[in-house]
């Protein structure tokens, strides 16, 4: 089934044409991170019981939850700032946190009623967001200026504040602040950026994988010892522009996930126009799987495949973690990018409203 999650839509734009800088920034959004498009939708969860869908949205700066039988609005929560972002939701289901990108807060919501629990600060431009050790913590991302063209590695300190922050999930009171930074100083690597772009826990969470902005790899950072352990280059597309200007924002790679198992990575490498499995034993990666500028990668429902967005094929491609080779793709909407798991009704074909 389909769900349009802009139900509301000439409401807002009513807003947003009503108000000069909510203007400026609708039009921004569509000219940098949307790369041409109005980003309606940035991530979405299901509700715990199948009734309802919770999406986060740019380009009208807020967060909404869409009644699956009726399409209606069911919440809606504006975030601070002009630009809501990546989601996370808690292992019981019951919150979403959410990236206010301009204003470098996260929120916490009821997923039921969409009434805030709680907010935090973070580094610049929040992005992705990660419930740990049973819901007990969440860890924030903050990826800096990604929009701007100050790329060379010389204009570095222009990008901001890049930083992990750890918070307590229920007093949401800052518990630590991981600046990669100092960590990829230590390994030699002051060539990579510490912008910490997607990320994958092991089922144990004493390893983060994580993908920084404009290296064609990832890295392995151990969480007890607080230092990273590995590095992993991935091959170049001999196509790909090397004009880091030219990346998506500033992504070479973007998107990764982890089997259940633990044993193997997927690795959407965005510019590069494939994906791949990586042992995560040996580091050693499978076949590359042409894909059109991957933007995203997470696990089917039964586990055996990672799911990654084409967002330049406009598709959903399943790659099977046990071979590494591409096992189903099916055309979606304009520009995908986030793919997250689900569940609706068995026999749910879409709102009866249309």
């Amino acid at each position: 089934g389909r769900i349009n999650v802009i139900p509301d839509k000439a409401a807002r734009m009513r807003e947003i044409y009503l108000n000069p800088v909510k203007l400026a920034y609708f039009l921004a959004i569509r000219a940098t991170v949307g790369e041409g498009h109005d980003q309606f939708v940035d991530d979405m969860y299901s509700t715990p019981d199948g009734t309802a869908v919770v999406v986060s949205r740019p380009s009208f700066a807020d967060v909404v939850s869409i009644d699956l039988a009726s399409g209606d609005v069911n919440w809606r929560f504006p975030v601070s700032g002009h630009r809501a972002d990546h989601m996370a939701i808690s292992p019981d289901g019951r919150r979403v946190a959410v990236s206010a990108s301009t204003s470098n807060t996260v929120h916490v919501l009821d997923i039921r009623t969409g009434e805030q629990a709680g907010s935090f600060a973070t580094g610049d431009k929040p992005h992705e967001n990660v419930f740990v050790d049973g819901g007990r913590y969440i860890w924030n991302m903050a990826i800096g200026d990604v929009n701007t063209p100050f790329d060379d590695p010389a204009l570095d300190g222009t990008k901001g504040d890049r930083r992990i922050t750890v918070v307590d999930a229920e007093t949401f009171e800052q518990v630590e602040v991981i600046d990669m930074r100092e960590r990829l100083d230590a390994i030699g690597r002051k060539d990579l950026s510490d912008s910490v772009r997607p990320v994958a826990f092991t089922p144990d969470e004493s390893k983060l994988y994580f993908q920084v902005s404009f290296f064609n790899g990832f890295l392995e950072y151990d969480v007890a010892a607080d230092r990273i352990t590995r590095t992993k280059t991935l091959p170049k597309n001999p196509e790909t522009d090397e004009n880091r200007t030219t990346w998506v924002n500033d992504s070479r790679h973007h998107g990764m996930s982890m089997s259940p198992k633990g044993d193997k990575l997927c690795i959407a490498g965005t510019m590069d126009d494939y994906a791949t499995v990586v042992d995560r034993a040996t580091l050693e990666e499978g076949p590359l799987v042409a894909a059109a500028k991957p933007y995203w990668a997470t696990v089917s429902g039964d586990g055996k495949a990672c799911v990654i967005s084409e967002s330049g094929a406009d598709r959903v491609t399943a790659i099977d973690f046990a071979t590494g080779r591409k096992v189903a793709s099916v055309p979606v909407g304009d520009h995908p990018q986030r793919v997250r798991l689900g569940h609706v009704p068995a026999d749910w074909t879409g709102p009866s409203a249309g």
